[in-house]
C-alpha cells in the first residue's frame, strides 16, 4: 500500500501483490510488451519483406522499412496487441479495455482513411509538381512522402498479428504462473 498526497486529501494505493519497483513493474508488464513485441514482429516482416525486394530488384527501399505503410501495418499491431493484453489481464468487460478498443479502432481507421488519402493526394500533387515546366516557381520543390497510410489488408493484417502476439504472450503467462 502506498500514499499519495494530492493537494489536501492522501489517496490511497494499493498493490495487489508484493512491493515491486519501477523498473521490475515495466519489465513485468505484460500489455507493454505485447505491444512492444508486436511492433517489433511487424517490423521485422518488413524487413525480410526488404531484403527480397533487395535480391529481386537488386536495389533497396530503406524507406519501407522506417516509413509509414507497408504490410503488415506495425501501428495496427501495436495496439490490437495492447487491447488485447489489457483485456486479458483486466478483463474485456473492464473501462482500461474499453479505452484501448476506442484507441485501437482510432488507429486502424486513421490508417486506412485519412493517412492513405492524404498519400493518395501526395501522389498526384507529386505528378503535378514534375509535370511543371523548369522555369516554374514550384518545380524545385521537395516531393511531397507518399507512403503514409494503409490498404484495408495491411490494417487487418496487423491486427491479426496483434491478436495473435498477446494471445501467445497470455498462453505464456498462464503456464508460468501455474508452475509456480
Amino acid at each position: 500500500m502506498a500514499e499519495m498526497a494530492t493537494g489536501s486529501s492522501t489517496t490511497t494505493i494499493q498493490n495487489s501483490g508484493a512491493s515491486l519497483s519501477p523498473s521490475e513493474s515495466i519489465l513485468t508488464n505484460y500489455p507493454l510488451i505485447s505491444a512492444f513485441l508486436a511492433f517489433a514482429i511487424a517490423q521485422s516482416i518488413k524487413f525480410f519483406h526488404l531484403l527480397i525486394c533487395r535480391y529481386k530488384e537488386r536495389r533497396w527501399d530503406l524507406k519501407q522499412l522506417v516509413g509509414s505503410g507497408g504490410m503488415p501495418s506495425s501501428h495496427s499491431a501495436t495496439v490490437a496487441a495492447l487491447a488485447m493484453a489489457i483485456g486479458f489481464q483486466g478483463g474485456f468487460g473492464g473501462s482500461l479495455f474499453s479505452i484501448a478498443l476506442i484507441l485501437a479502432c482510432v488507429v486502424m481507421y486513421d490508417a486506412t482513411g485519412v493517412r492513405l488519402q492524404a498519400g493518395r493526394q501526395a501522389e498526384v500533387l507529386n505528378q503535378i509538381l514534375y509535370e511543371l515546366p523548369a522555369e516554374h516557381p514550384l518545380s524545385e520543390s521537395r516531393p511531397l512522402r507518399e507512403l503514409l497510410g494503409h490498404t484495408p489488408p495491411q490494417v487487418i493484417a496487423g491486427g491479426l498479428l496483434g491478436i495473435v502476439t498477446a494471445v501467445i504472450g497470455h498462453l505464456i503467462t498462464i503456464l508460468t504462473t501455474s508452475r509456480s
